[in-house]
């Protein structure tokens, strides 16, 4: 019957060892159970710390979670509000802005011939420098001026 083992399977190589072991100079011994002990007593401070972060970045991790539920509320509410205020305007000075969906669909209606650059002129922004786009949109801008000034004739 085989048996396996760790250590050695030959009879005298394991009193060979442990002659070994009981031959080491006392000093040697005694380092070795220190430097043990010492390494069990870093080994817990170091899994008792360990633990102690876990605890802290849980906390803050959930400190931060509650502020950023509370932001993300004062956003919707502050969004809301804005979106009524927008909405309930009859028309908006603000260039590139429809001022309601009511008063943009109304005009989108009517069916007055030649009214359909009026309504791309209102939607657009035709002053350059007043544009806050990082594209450059002077070719479209000259194109549906030109269309403006001259319409396609059908």
């Amino acid at each position: 019957v085989l048996q396996e083992s760790n250590g050695p399977t030959d009879a005298y190589a394991a009193i060979a060892k442990a002659d070994r072991l009981t031959q080491e100079p006392e000093s040697i011994r005694k380092w070795r159970e220190e430097q043990k002990k010492r390494l069990e007593e870093l080994d817990a401070a170091s899994k008792v710390t360990e633990q102690e972060w876990r605890e802290k970045a849980k906390k803050d991790l959930e400190e931060w979670n509650l502020r950023q539920n509370e932001q993300m509320e004062k956003n919707r509410a502050n969004n809301r509000i804005a979106d009524k205020a927008f909405y309930q305007q009859p028309d908006a000075d603000v260039i590139g802005y429809v001022a309601s969906e009511e008063a943009f669909l109304k005009e989108s209606k009517e069916d007055t011939s030649g009214s359909e650059w009026e309504k791309v002129a209102q939607l657009c922004d035709f002053n350059p420098k007043s544009s806050k786009q990082s594209k450059d949109v002077s070719r479209m801008r000259s194109v549906l001026i030109s269309l403006k000034q001259a319409p396609l004739s059908r």
